[in-house]
């Protein structure tokens, strides 16, 4: 029988909202500083964003625009704004732009108490991915996360299910024991690849995505008193008061597929 034992989030939308006012600001400055005649709106990037990796998200992006034709080497242009890209994202964070979405922090925390392993997967670049766990959790709770998986640490990119499963393994937990906490279609298809259930918290970029096979989908983890959240699919058969907590967690590892 299926046991909770680790919890895996996904960090782009799930633990933060960076996308539209973090990694597309970011990315609209560094293009600037490279001369490149681009800029990213609130839609395009939204729709940018089925593509998972940031430069594999740049190489679509040259390509779709036939910009790459003008470019000498796309690959050493890819790489170079890339890393400008992050060194700007990580002042935005140092800025103190970026926030926990709501719920994130009391579920790490009682996630923690219960003695469950945590985890982040994300396609972000490592060092923006750990400079904002360590500035929004502080020292103690980015300590509490057990495995950190980021960026180019694995070939295939979500949806492909590699990087859950290098988690799995780093982990030593079974996939029928794992919960991840994903945003998107992408995340949900790498999580369910795996093997692991998967629950779905939307944000303005993709309540609209295709969530068929996800465990559940909810608008937040939820804070009561604060932010309550809804559930919007998949709930049916489990005891919900209002925001996702660890009984939550081991309903749906427990109810049937």
């Amino acid at each position: 029988m299926a046991e909770l034992e680790a919890v895996i989030f996904d960090q782009d939308g799930v633990i933060a909202d960076t996308e539209r006012d973090g990694h597309r600001v970011a990315f609209n400055r560094a293009f600037k500083e490279f001369n490149l005649n681009i800029e990213w709106g609130v839609k395009t990037y939204g729709e940018l964003l089925k593509v998972g990796g940031g430069k594999e998200r740049m190489r679509h992006y040259l390509i779709r625009e036939g910009l790459d034709k003008n470019i000498e080497d796309v690959d050493t242009l890819i790489k170079e704004v890339h890393k400008r890209k992050t060194e700007i994202f990580m002042e935005i964070i140092g800025e103190g732009q970026m926030g926990l979405r709501p719920g994130v922090a009391r579920l790490v925390r009682e996630c923690h108490d219960a003695n469950l392993k945590l985890a982040v997967c994300s396609t972000a670049n490592e060092r923006a991915v750990n400079t904002l766990l360590r500035t929004l959790f502080g020292e103690k709770g980015y300590g509490w996360f057990d495995v950190i998986l980021a960026g180019d640490i694995v070939r295939a990119k979500k949806p492909d299910p590699e990087i859950y499963n290098l988690a799995k393994e780093k982990l030593a937990v079974s996939p029928i024991n794992c919960v991840v906490i994903e945003d998107n279609r992408n995340g949900l298809l790498a999580a369910k690849g795996a093997g692991m259930r998967c629950i779905i918290t939307v944000n303005s970029y993709t309540q609209s995505e295709d969530f068929s096979g996800a465990d559940l989908v909810i608008t937040s983890l939820g804070d009561v008193g604060r932010d309550k959240t809804e559930i919007l699919a998949g709930g049916k058969n489990l005891t919900f008061e209002g925001q996702i907590t660890v009984s939550l967690l081991r309903q749906v590892i427990g109810k049937e597929k």
